[in-house]
C-alpha cells in the first residue's frame, strides 16, 4: 500500500467514525423528540428538514433535486425499503433501549452479503456463511424470543435492519448518474408520507413546542452531517478499509444510552452485540481478501 493510500484510508476511517457519531446522535435526538411528539410526526418533520438540506445541496451544484431517474424501478424499490427501514427503526428507538436497537442494526451488512448472493449471484464461501449464521445468533441473543427479557417492540429493530439492508442492495442497482445529494433528497422525501401514515395510525399530530422543534432540528442536522461524512469517507479511502468503522456507531449508541439515558445493557445484549460485530468484521475482511486475490491472482 502506498503512503497516499494509507493516508486516504486513515482520513476515511476518521470520516466514517465521525459519520457514525452523527447517526448515533441523530437516534438520540429522535428518541428524545418522540417522548413529546408522535413518532410519525417526528419522522415527517425530520424527513422534510433533511429533504430541504439535500435539495439545497443539489441546487447549489447545479443538479435537479428530483430528476426523472428517481422514478426508475430500482429507485422506487429503494424508496419503499427506505420507508420500511426508517419507519420501523424510528419505532424501535422510541419504544426500546437505544443500545439494543443499535446492536440489532449492526447485522445489516450480514444481510446485505446474504442478499448479494441471492439477488446478484455473488459467491459466498462456507466461512462467510458461518459468520452470517453467527451474526444472526447474536441478534437472537439480543432479542431473547420466548424468554423473560423478550421485548416485542424489538422486532421493529429487526424490521428496520432488514429494510436498510434491502435499501443498500437496491442502491447497487440505482442509475450511476444520480449524485449522492439527489439520492439524499429521495431518501428523506419518502419519510414524509411514511411519517404521515404512522401519524394517522397513532391518532393525529401534536403542536410542537420549542424544545421538540430543537430536538427534531438536531436530529436533522446530525443526520445530514452523518450522511455527508459517510459519502466523503467512501470516496476518500478504500471501501474494505473504511467500512469496518461503521461498527463504531454501536459504541457511540451504547455510550449515549448509558451516559444520557441511563440504560444498563445486560450480559445477553453485550454478548450478542459482540457476536454481531465480530461476525460482521470477519465477513468484511474476508470479502476484502477475496477481492484482493481476484485482482492479483499471482500474489
Amino acid at each position: 500500500m502506498s503512503d497516499r493510500s494509507a493516508a486516504g484510508n486513515f482520513r476515511g476511517g476518521l470520516l466514517m467514525t465521525a459519520s457514525m457519531a452523527g447517526f448515533a446522535l441523530e437516534d438520540l435526538f429522535v428518541k428524545a423528540a418522540a417522548q413529546s411528539l408522535p413518532v410519525g410526526q417526528v419522522l415527517a418533520m425530520f424527513g422534510a428538514a433533511g429533504m430541504a438540506f439535500f435539495a439545497a445541496l443539489a441546487w447549489a451544484r447545479g443538479e435537479p433535486a428530483l430528476p426523472r431517474a428517481l422514478l426508475s424501478r430500482p429507485l422506487l424499490l429503494r424508496a419503499a425499503f427506505e420507508a420500511t427501514g426508517r419507519g420501523a427503526y424510528a419505532l424501535a428507538i422510541a419504544l426500546t433501549p437505544l443500545s439494543s436497537a443499535s446492536a440489532i442494526l449492526q447485522a445489516a451488512p450480514l444481510v446485505v452479503t446474504l442478499g448479494a448472493a441471492a439477488v446478484f449471484g455473488e459467491r459466498v464461501g462456507w466461512r462467510r456463511w458461518l459468520a452470517i449464521l453467527a451474526g444472526f445468533a447474536g441478534v437472537m441473543a439480543i432479542l431473547r424470543p420466548g424468554l423473560a427479557g423478550f421485548e416485542a417492540a424489538s422486532l421493529f429493530a429487526v424490521l428496520g435492519m432488514l429494510g436498510f439492508a434491502a435499501r443498500d442492495l437496491a442502491t447497487r442497482a440505482a442509475p450511476p448518474a444520480l449524485s449522492n445529494a439527489q439520492l439524499g433528497v429521495a431518501g428523506f422525501a419518502v419519510l414524509i408520507p411514511t411519517g404521515a401514515v404512522l401519524l394517522a395510525a397513532s391518532g393525529g399530530a401534536v403542536f410542537p413546542d420549542v424544545r421538540a422543534l430543537g430536538l427534531v432540528g438536531g436530529a436533522a442536522l446530525c443526520g445530514a452531517a452523518g450522511y455527508f461524512w459517510l459519502t466523503a469517507a467512501m470516496r476518500t479511502g478504500e471501501v474494505g478499509a473504511v467500512t469496518p468503522f461503521r461498527y463504531t456507531r454501536l459504541v457511540f449508541a451504547m455510550a449515549l444510552g448509558v451516559l444520557v439515558l441511563g440504560e444498563r445493557p445486560d450480559a445477553a445484549t453485550l454478548g450478542g452485540a459482540a457476536l454481531v460485530i465480530a461476525s460482521g468484521l470477519y465477513t468484511l475482511l474476508r470479502e476484502r481478501r477475496l477481492r484482493r486475490n481476484q485482482s492479483n491472482p499471482s500474489a
